[in-house]
């Protein structure tokens, strides 16, 4: 058993990286992969853990994409896309120095962010945020999030995102995002594969989602989360099938985030996720 998306204290997660590694073994996982939104600088200390508990490491991240255009016929793109790179390792190359340019585009959103919440009344600042987060290059909307939850504004973290931060919403700031096609380039120059998560999350129905799905595998993604802690067995299959039928890997992960998304838990998602060790080979297959 594996799990692919994990987020830890370095974007949004509420665990640091390390532990992240250990609630993994506890979980009975083989391989692990830590995925914080646009940065590596979790997996050193991930790695240590993971050499002393004896789970393999898979280094990666998290990359927002802007909604490519959808097929031709298909509805506008209304849910996020994002995409999961893996075999990435901190230091030089193309995708990591695009990732600085990333964090740096983030941190000029949530100023703005904080800023537009102070003018829209809800009583939160950046301090209070930045208290939420412990450091600014950790900050994600998840931390305002839980701000508001504590001045009052939203009753949890869900209600925040549907009353103030989700796109749309009063106090939602877009921050600069590549294409998926750009991300799988930097990923394979870098040394790395890309995938796109949690599909359903585009918003789109199965006959459209499987025509982006084909122009994405065209464009260089290698693989789909097929395997998602909060998809129902039916979209699950439904998932694997549209991956063997663009050649692509269907991966799986529980996109642990700790107490930001309660009820998740490493390996096992909801209690019925399992990732089987053979993903990780077929991603390996599919490298440079």
């Amino acid at each position: 058993m594996i799990d692919l998306h994990t987020h830890s204290t370095v974007s949004d997660g509420s665990e640091p990286p390390g532990r992240i590694v250990e609630l993994a073994a506890a979980a009975g996982c083989t391989a692990m992969a830590l995925t914080d939104h646009d940065s590596l600088a979790g997996v050193d200390e991930a790695g240590r853990v993971a050499a002393a508990v004896g789970v393999r490491l898979v280094p990666g991240c998290e990359v927002s994409c802007r909604k490519p255009a959808p097929p031709p016929g298909a509805p506008r793109i209304e849910g996020s896309v994002h995409v999961l790179v893996y075999f990435v390792e901190p230091g030089e190359g193309p995708l990591q120095e695009e990732l600085v340019k990333l964090r740096g585009d983030r941190a000029v959103r949530n100023q703005e962010l904080a800023a537009r919440l102070v003018d829209l009344g809800t009583g939160v600042t950046y301090e209070d945020v930045l208290a939420e987060a412990g450091d600014e290059g950790g900050i994600g909307r998840p931390h305002f999030a839980r701000a508001l939850v504590k001045a009052g504004a939203a009753e949890d973290i869900d209600d925040a995102f549907d009353r103030w931060l989700a796109d749309g919403r009063p106090g939602y700031v877009p921050k600069a995002r590549l294409d998926p096609s750009d991300v799988a380039r930097l990923a394979r120059q870098s040394g790395g594969v890309a995938v796109l998560a949690h599909p359903l999350s585009t918003g789109l129905g199965p006959r459209h989602l499987e025509r982006l799905v084909a122009s994405l595998a065209e464009g260089g993604l290698v693989g789909i989360e097929a395997v998602y802690s909060s998809y129902t067995p039916d979209q699950r299959s439904i998932l694997r099938r549209m991956a063997a039928r663009h050649d692509l890997v269907a991966t799986g992960g529980s996109d642990f985030h700790g107490s930001f998304k309660p009820g998740l838990f490493v390996g096992t998602g909801r209690g019925d996720l399992n990732v089987p060790d053979e993903v990780l080979e077929s991603l390996e297959e599919r490298r440079g």
